[in-house]
């Protein structure tokens, strides 16, 4: 498997991976599934700060992961939110563990502190994959969404990325990583 930072040429590849998430799950609280020029549109205009990593698997994407902005205010600017979508074909297969261990290698290499995710209920199989990668359980919004006649509650967790200690510098865009340290990281 390559990992490598989304481009907007993957915009249909992860449309394909997130369409059947948007249309048959309560996972995602979008309602229509967005077309392959909306993903690229999402993937070009993804802030530069924050990173989003594909995996290829046999010259196919089977999965992604971003972070985004966590909180609009700037003493939030040391953590993010993070997200991870996988290939129905793909799951159960290590590829959410390594896109997610892989993200968290660079954002910590950028000097974020914090991740933060969201988890739809019921879910079982992302609130025992972000248990195993060592987020905690911070609370839940009851009733948060309705979707498909029912309403679902959002279980939030937290993941700390690097020591909480007195920053040195706010976090770096990816373009001020020394590219040797990505590679370390696991990004090609």
């Amino acid at each position: 498997m390559r990992l490598r930072f989304a481009e907007p040429r993957d915009g249909a590849a992860i449309a394909e991976i997130y369409a059947p998430i948007v249309a048959a799950t309560a996972i995602s609280f979008e309602e229509t599934p967005p077309d392959a020029a909306t993903m690229a549109g999402r993937v070009a205009q993804h802030p530069a700060d924050k990173p989003w990593l594909v995996a290829e698997r046999d010259d196919r994407l089977v999965g992604y992961a971003y972070a985004s902005t966590f909180r609009g205010r700037p003493a939030y600017r040391f953590g993010v939110e993070v997200t991870v979508y996988i290939a129905e074909d793909a799951r159960r297969g290590g590829v959410a563990r390594t896109l997610y261990a892989t993200l968290f290698a660079v954002l910590a290499a950028q000097g974020y502190r914090r991740a933060f995710a969201g988890v739809t209920q019921p879910n079982d199989a992302s609130d025992s994959l972000h248990r195993a990668l060592g987020f905690i359980e911070i609370g839940s919004f009851p009733a948060a969404g309705w979707k498909f006649g029912t309403w679902h509650d959002v279980r939030f967790y937290a993941r700390t990325l690097r020591a909480l200690d007195v920053p040195e510098h706010d976090p770096l865009a990816l373009a001020a990583v020394d590219p040797a340290i990505l590679r370390t990281c696991g990004v090609r």
